[in-house]
């Protein structure tokens, strides 16, 4: 494949089947490999798109900066991204985040200004400061704010996924699970199902440590990119079959096992879906199929309590 530069290298990822972890008279479960992208994650296309579609406009120029508020994969991204086209990026990010994702973004150039957690955790309150503070940033002379929470062409960069999921399945879908965060994954992805005639059940997930969705109160948490404490801004729940909670824990426990069983090294939010994805296979039988995401590589997550559980050494 010859490609124009490094933004090229976005999308076309894998769809394996988790026949190993399909419970006995359950729906078949496949899981599409956004970690292939080039950043390791499906905020690529988020990212290529938002940008992308500035310039094309003209509200953003080489040598503008783009300001964004985020966890890191975002982040990382959106530096990726405006590392092509000769933008500078800054990141309002927090310590409850992966540090690695802070170094990812600073090796693509960005500038990253980090708010203090309390103890690691993400909470609505330190959500609220990281906002507030992008905000400002992006009022400045020069600034182009990314709006990973507003910007229709969000929630459009991942239509992509469903069209290739569509292709790969030959359109054979019956049920789409995915954790949110914006929700942007998730409804982009049946965008681009529906576009290639496909209306799948739609399952929007979140933890049980954050029941936002569920029960209207957010709380703390460490899985990085969902349960954000609030709304999420893209999702249209006349559109959602369910939405469920995982617990943390769990997830975490299903990211060791992907790692060790199937040889895929995924992060949290990743975990959160195989585990209610097999929960639905079990619920909706044999002769279906379910696909989820695995939003991301778990190489930025090998210091933190994933692939470290407590009790563990370092």
């Amino acid at each position: 494949m010859l490609a124009r530069n490094a933004l090229d290298a976005i999308g076309s990822t894998p769809l394996v089947r988790l026949e190993a972890f399909e419970p006995q008279r359950g729906a078949q479960i496949w899981l599409k490999l956004e970690g292939a992208n080039p950043t390791g994650s499906y905020k690529d296309r988020m990212a290529a798109s938002v940008l992308g579609h500035a310039m094309a406009c003209g509200d953003v120029r080489p040598g503008d900066r783009v300001v964004e508020y985020t966890g890191g994969s975002t982040g990382t991204a959106l530096a990726f991204v405006a590392a092509v086209l000769g933008l500078k990026f800054t990141a309002v990010f927090s310590d409850a985040f992966s540090d690695s994702k802070r170094l990812a973004m600073e090796a693509f150039g960005a500038e990253v200004l980090v708010e203090p957690s309390s103890g690691g955790a993400i909470t609505p309150e330190l959500i609220a400061r990281m906002k507030a503070r992008a905000h400002a940033l992006a009022a400045e002379p020069g600034s182009f704010y990314a709006d990973q929470f507003g910007s229709p062409q969000v929630r459009r960069g991942y239509e992509a996924m469903g069209l290739e999921i569509a292709g790969d399945l030959d359109r054979g879908v019956d049920a789409l699970v995915a954790a949110v965060g914006t929700g942007a994954a998730l409804m982009g992805t049946a965008d681009g199902l529906r576009k290639a005639g496909v209306e799948p059940a739609l399952f929007a997930l979140e933890p049980l440590q954050s029941p936002r969705l569920t029960t209207g109160q957010g709380g703390a948490h460490h899985v990085e990119g969902i349960g954000v404490g609030f709304d999420p801004p893209f999702l249209d729940r006349s559109r959602l079959q369910d939405i469920r909670v995982v617990d943390q824990d769990r997830a975490f426990e299903m990211c060791r096992r992907l790692a060790r069983e199937a040889g895929i090294l995924a992060g949290g939010s990743t975990g959160v879906n195989v585990v209610a994805a097999i929960e639905l296979a079990r619920e909706i039988g044999p002769g279906r199929r379910i696909v989820t995401l695995a939003c991301d590589n778990g190489m930025k997550y090998l210091g933190g309590p994933i692939y470290r559980p407590p009790g563990s050494s370092p």
